[in-house]
């Protein structure tokens, strides 16, 4: 559960993740506790920010930066699906995001429109590194599936390995949400759409995006995680680069 609170000393807003430790088992809190070690790890203009943690015998409760516009799954809730240019300046974003993560060995795992906060000024904060994986303290092939269903990397489901470039199978999945609205395969049931992802050679597009999109799209969803591109290399593509109104080189 997240709330909102106000720092009685500099009177700063923040936002706190709050989370009852009775309904948890040791392992749960293990690995949110592995959250708040990963979230001091981070720092980052397209990464929600970290302030701290508070921990008693009833809570944990993980300080984090306030994000006043919150999640891009509201924003498309509020004002319907976005056009191309706007999923462009957001997929920036995210990109550079997902750059500064891959650099640090971490894996977000978890990437929807509902995990994108968003400022007023259109600005793009990664959030909810709950399941997310550091590269470097993990075995290379997983026993855990990990994500949501309709956002999940082919090679997460056959617990293959996870790899920076799984993110980019689920960036893909949620251009299309912000597109269409919804997430691909979102008419079946959670098992029938991993069968899907798995089984079917690229997920369904939709029909009326333009050609350059259509080819950002078939990158992050070859189904060999090494033929993905980067997300560095990602920002270099003509989709990007003809749509986006700001790309940051530095």
């Amino acid at each position: 559960m997240f709330t909102r609170a106000l720092n009685l000393v500099t009177g700063q807003i923040v936002a706190i993740k709050r989370i009852k430790l009775e309904d948890q088992n040791k392992e749960d809190i293990d690995s949110l506790m592995q959250e708040v070690e990963l979230l001091q790890s981070l720092s980052h203009p397209c990464i929600v920010s970290y302030y701290g943690f508070i921990l008693n015998e009833e809570y944990l409760n993980i300080i984090l930066e306030f994000v006043e516009n919150g999640s891009l799954l509201n924003t498309l809730k509020s004002f319907g699906n976005f056009p191309e240019k706007l999923i462009a300046n957001y997929t920036v974003k995210i990109l550079e995001g997902l750059e500064y993560l891959h650099k640090k060995g971490v894996v977000h795992c978890d990437l929807k429109a509902a995990n994108v906060l968003t400022t007023k000024s259109g600005d793009v904060k990664l959030t909810d590194f709950g399941v997310s994986r550091r590269l470097n303290v993990m075995d290379e092939k997983t026993s855990a599936v990990v994500g949501t269903p309709n956002w999940m990397a082919p090679e997460i489901i056959t617990l293959s390995g996870i790899v920076p470039q799984s993110d980019l199978w689920s960036l893909g999945c949620t251009i299309i949400e912000l597109y269409t609205g919804k997430p691909p395969y979102s008419d079946l049931l959670p098992m029938a759409a991993l069968f899907h992802i798995v089984e079917d050679s690229c997920p369904p597009l939709p029909e009326d995006i333009s050609d350059e999109l259509v080819d950002f799209l078939h990158i992050c969803f070859k189904k060999e995680p090494s033929e993905r591109k980067s997300a560095t290399e990602l920002l270099e593509h003509k989709w990007i680069l003809h749509n986006a109104h700001h790309v940051n080189k530095d």
